[in-house]
């Protein structure tokens, strides 16, 4: 499965005003409800106490928030960009821009990893941070997370 199919469209934000990690991650999991169906509050909660065990901020402008919820039926992506980076206590001390949160089964054990892998070897790269961050559009971000090569036409 391509990084793509888990993320629907409507589950990604370009523009995402947050002027600290708790609010990003608010914003984020209000996105995630409206998508996955579940509680954003849920969703919240759910992130926030993985967040406590250890920063998801992942280095380079990147965080990798992650949860496991029961209800769940498969693993879901959103993605945000945000307007202004803000503090995820990364392990290179860059606040994060490019934020994406993986949302799984309470049993998803293998299949959550693996997608998280997936998620970090991604970002990881460079050329795809800057075309995330330059992508005009939900679209844009999306064709970039199918990993299909950047166009001419932006």
């Amino acid at each position: 499965m391509a990084l793509a199919d888990l993320i629907p469209n409507a589950g990604i934000s370009i523009d995402l005003g947050a002027s600290s990690r708790k609010q990003a991650l608010q914003a984020m999991s209000e996105l995630a409800a409206t998508v996955t169906g579940q509680a954003s509050r849920t969703v919240f909660d759910a992130v926030l106490q993985r967040e406590r065990l250890g920063s998801t901020g992942v280095g380079q402008g990147v965080a990798i928030p992650h949860a496991r919820l029961s209800g769940m039926d498969e693993v879901v992506g959103i993605f945000a960009r945000l307007r202004t980076p803000v503090d995820f206590e990364s392990i290179d001390g860059r606040p994060a821009d490019l934020i994406f949160m993986l949302l799984a089964p309470e049993n998803a054990g293998a299949e959550h990893l693996k997608a998280l892998a997936r998620v970090s070897r991604l970002l990881r790269r460079e050329d795809v941070r800057q075309r995330l961050r330059a992508a005009p559009n939900a679209d844009a971000v999306h064709a970039v997370l199918a990993g299909e090569p950047a166009s001419d036409a932006a």
